[in-house]
């Protein structure tokens, strides 16, 4: 059974296991949905309620994009837990021979980088469901502030546990070019997603004094 099909006690309870999968990748993806969906739920809201008639069809468009967000991030669940089997793979090749080691070392680091990109672009995704919490907050229906903010702490976890996956992935990559790339990109990002998460935050902090 896939994971995202699972009961959330089912889930829960694998996740707590000796299994080394589902691990923290797939709680992060699953907190980028849980993003998603209460960014949703708020547009949701605010279509349903007569007293925010103005901004209805800006969040009927809202709630179409961030479903299929949603619907991204259920499947990256499953697409994280499996991210290393590649790896797995790659270090039971033969190696007897230096041409198999060759290979067998070759095909290992191209796994890595494979495993490495998987919560690399959850993290990045993530990101682009930053854009919806402002006009949430500011147009959206104000009884449900608080989903915006708990979103915005679920966005959080997402963007940084996603980048804790890649970042033990590239201890194990020789290209130091990728490497490099990747670590600089995720400071970039994440010193981007704590300054607007920060703000944020304090709007709904504001709104609830």
């Amino acid at each position: 059974m896939q994971l995202k099909e699972m009961t959330v006690t089912a889930f829960i309870e694998e996740l707590g296991s000796n299994s080394p999968a589902p691990g923290g990748g797939s709680v992060a993806a699953l907190n980028a949905a849980q993003a998603a969906a209460l960014f949703g739920m708020v547009a949701t809201l605010t279509v349903g309620n007569q007293k925010y008639e103005a901004a209805h069809e800006e969040m009927k468009g809202y709630i179409a994009e961030l479903q299929e967000y949603q619907k991204h991030f259920t499947d990256m669940i499953d697409k994280d837990a499996n991210a290393f089997n590649g790896v797995f793979a790659a270090f039971k090749m033969p190696k007897e021979t230096d041409e198999e080691k060759k290979a067998r070392s070759a095909k290992i680091q191209e796994e890595y980088k494979k495993a490495a990109n998987v919560p690399f672009s959850v993290g990045m995704d993530t990101l682009k469901l930053l854009p919806y919490a402002e006009p949430l907050l500011e147009r959206g229906n104000q009884s449900a502030v608080t989903d915006v903010g708990v979103g915005l702490l679920a966005l959080r976890l997402a963007v940084i546990g996603a980048f804790y996956n890649v970042k033990i992935n590239l201890g194990s990559i020789k290209d130091e070019a990728f490497v490099a790339e990747k670590r600089a990109q995720m400071a970039e990002a994440l010193e981007e997603m704590e300054r607007t998460v920060d703000t944020l935050l304090q709007k709904v902090e504001t709104s609830l004094a």
